[in-house]
């Protein structure tokens, strides 16, 4: 009896190490796949470097050699220049926002074509004696941004203003975020036309109403081709009919071989200016304005490059008008005004 109880004490003791070695090498062959697990879990955290002014490569390469600029040039009794830094810092802006894979939309409201935008609370008259929000954005054309927490509108989107869009656009109102301003809001879907988000805006035009000129710029590899240089003409502040050119990033929407326009006050054509590449509301890049529906197209002004003096849209050499005309893309290139 006492030697039965031996045995089974010993077949105890060995099932029991058993047990435990079996545990281990489950344990050893389940510890790389945790690992494994972690390793990919951190992958997927890692966040796109920030691109930062510094990174940015401008390279000039011109495709466009008329009328071309120098970086700093005479004007009158001071210099004008290109502002190569301020560009390099709207530049690392595109970059970034791009890095992060979003469904794009851009706010439409041309003329009101989306019916007008209802009165926020606390407007303003301008200067124009038109109803604007605190952000200088007028209800004309402008889409209304709706605070999603009173689900009151609060502010006026700019026609051609790029956002992301944050949730489903079966809605009434579209969750959206800014990427031409700050900030998120709601907006009727009406006013939004969606961008591909495969869409990658390598083509930008920047307009400078300080220094009256104009850049194109392509994006090649790991550059930012300079592909122009140009004098030009912004919008000057004139009220009731002229408007200064606003500033910010805006999405290419619409080109007209001949955008028409009507003598001011009346609704009498007064003239044409060819090759408009309309960019927010009723500014356009377009050639020397033709005073005469049925004139001809004229090549160059000497007023190109001096003082503003534009209704709102930005005039050019005719020829370089349809060089930007040719090469912006609707709903895939952008036009940045600075100052």
């Amino acid at each position: 009896m006492h030697k039965g109880l031996t045995c089974l004490v010993f077949s105890l003791l060995f099932l029991s190490l058993g047990c435990q070695q079996q545990k281990k090498n489950t344990a050893e062959k389940e510890q790389p796949i945790r690992h494994q697990d972690t390793v990919t879990a951190k992958k997927q955290e890692v966040k796109p470097k920030v691109v930062t002014a510094a990174d940015i490569m401008i390279k000039k390469d011109l495709l466009y050699k008329k009328y071309t600029l120098e970086d700093t040039y005479p004007y009158k009794d001071t210099t004008r220049s290109f502002q190569w830094d301020k560009i390099k810092e709207r530049l690392a802006y595109v970059e970034n926002f791009q890095q992060t894979p979003s469904l794009y939309a851009v706010l439409q409201n041309y003329q009101n074509e989306k019916g007008e935008a209802p009165t926020i609370k606390d407007f303003k008259r301008d200067s124009y004696k038109r109803v604007s929000d605190s952000f200088n954005v007028e209800r004309y054309q402008a889409a209304p941004l709706y605070d999603p927490t009173t689900d009151k509108p609060v502010r006026y989107g700019r026609d051609g203003w790029l956002v992301r869009v944050k949730g489903s656009d079966t809605l009434a109102r579209v969750p959206i975020a800014g990427v031409s301003f700050e900030g998120e809001y709601t907006v009727p879907k009406r006013y939004l036309r969606l961008i591909s988000d495969s869409v990658q805006f390598n083509i930008i035009n920047v307009v400078d109403v300080k220094n009256q000129n104009i850049c194109t710029l392509e994006k090649v590899g790991k550059e930012w081709l300079v592909r122009s240089m140009n004098p030009v003409t912004s919008g000057r502040h004139k009220p009731p009919h002229a408007q200064e050119t606003p500033t910010g990033l805006f999405v290419v929407q619409e080109h007209k071989s001949k955008m028409f326009y009507f003598e001011d006050g009346t609704r009498t054509y007064g003239g044409f200016a060819p090759y408009a590449t309309r960019f927010t509301a009723g500014a356009y890049i377009h050639g020397v304005p033709v005073n005469n529906p049925n004139g001809s197209i004229i090549e160059y002004s000497e007023s190109l490059g001096t003082t503003p003096k534009s209704h709102m849209c930005v005039r050019n050499a005719s020829s370089h008008a349809q060089f930007v005309y040719k090469r912006s893309k609707d709903l895939s290139s952008l036009v940045i005004v600075i100052d």
